[in-house]
């Protein structure tokens, strides 16, 4: 056990962290970290290891930004702002013909505040929560810190690296699920669930009465003609969880929301009034802006499809038999093992011989991802191409 125990055993006070706090490292932003480290000696890194947009905010954004320091900023409804979650429920209409009432959505402190907040409002402790593997490892670790179960579910290439009405089945055999939470489309794969399969997940997640939560934070991000589907056409009781940090290029600002049921409003309420007071004023005013900024938004995505494309046909080439289906996001995840069959160890390598920074697959799947890495594919093209040169000369490919 990593943590110490409370008291010494003899009536004096606090000897170490709670068992709580013991939880795994965000691999991700180890290497973010180390690559930073790296650079301020001097050395030229290519960043493909965090899912952080190369492109600064929009210029509605920032010009919004601007506006608001001119005034006074403050705390605000710990729902958030009135006209920011109008907006918010009008984006719902407007993308997928669902109405949603103002009084549902929630603004965050990003998304990662929505998880904690649908977490403690929708479960108990020691209840136990379905996810997919590989998947988002804040997830797990969440779920943990607060004394919650995560249950995690290989998926393999049979069903596209996502869950089915099956796993829930299978894995209720062991004991109850108070909850599952997907992604769709997924980090790190990029795999996203055909509405069909969604809904089909969704309904069988209601038979089975667990709460169905949906990480929809990389919704914008689709190609080839796809479409991302929201969970809130197939039920309103759905938790929704989104930010502003992917697709609109706000990662910084800490800006995101939630859609909850009528019975979790208030429950939600008093938790975010206690745990973050409210969301910070200017990064909700500037938020309002993005919605406002769909060119330029879409001129991102396009350098994001020219990656993608890149990456696609560049990592084959170089010996990656395997890379996982990318419908959306801004992630390859890739198999290393033509290569090694350690992927923190060829992750560690490539940084430090090559200058090129990826995540290593245990982040994401505790069991089979030490055959992986994930590239994202969210900086500049030029970086990208930069990335695949030292890459190919590191494996001496090039």
């Amino acid at each position: 056990m990593d943590a110490e125990v409370k008291r010494d055993g003899k009536g004096r006070g606090p000897t170490g962290a709670s068992e709580r706090s013991a939880v795994d490292p965000f691999l991700a932003m180890d290497v973010l970290a180390e690559a930073t480290r790296l650079e301020g000696e001097g050395r030229s890194i290519v960043h493909m290891e965090v899912g952080q947009p190369g492109a600064p905010a929009p210029k509605a954004v920032l010009d919004a930004a601007r506006e608001a320091l001119a005034g006074p900023l403050g705390y605000t409804e710990a729902l958030g702002r009135a006209p920011l979650r109008e907006r918010i429920a009008r984006h719902y209409a407007e993308t997928y013909g669902v109405e949603v009432s103002p009084g549902n959505v929630i603004v965050t402190t990003g998304s990662s505040a929505g998880f904690m907040l649908a977490f403690l409002a929708g479960f108990d402790a020691g209840q136990r929560i379905a996810l997919p593997s590989p998947g988002y490892p804040a997830y797990r670790n969440i779920l943990k810190a607060l004394d919650l179960i995560p249950v995690e579910i290989e998926t393999t290439a049979e069903t596209r690296w996502a869950l089915t009405p099956e796993h829930l089945e299978q894995v209720s055999r062991d004991g109850p699920i108070a909850g599952v939470l997907v992604a769709s489309p997924a980090n790190p794969t990029g795999t996203m669930m055909e509405p069909d399969a969604l809904e089909a997940l969704i309904r069988k997640a209601e038979e089975l009465g667990m709460w169905f939560i949906s990480d929809e934070i990389y919704h914008g991000l689709v190609y080839e003609g796809r479409r991302a589907a929201s969970a809130l056409e197939t039920s309103p009781d759905a938790i929704v969880v989104n930010s502003f940090s992917k697709y609109y290029c706000m990662t910084g600002w800490r800006v995101g929301w939630m859609i909850v049921p009528d019975r979790l409003v208030r429950p939600v309420e008093r938790l975010a009034q206690n745990l973050y007071i409210s969301v910070p004023d200017l990064s909700q005013r500037a938020a309002l802006a993005a919605f406002d900024a769909r060119e330029e938004l879409e001129a991102v995505r396009a350098v994001y499809a020219q990656n993608r494309a890149l990456l696609r046909s560049r990592l084959p080439e170089l010996g990656f038999e395997t890379i996982l289906p990318a419908d959306g996001a801004f992630y390859l995840y890739a198999d290393i093992t033509p290569f090694a069959d350690d992927s923190v160890a060829f992750s560690r390598a490539l940084l430090q011989e090559a200058g090129v920074a990826v995540t290593p697959g245990p982040d994401f799947d505790p069991v089979g991802g030490h055959r992986f890495v994930r590239f994202s594919l969210a900086g500049q093209h030029a970086a990208m191409v930069e990335g695949m040169e030292r890459l190919a000369h590191h494996l001496g490919r090039s």
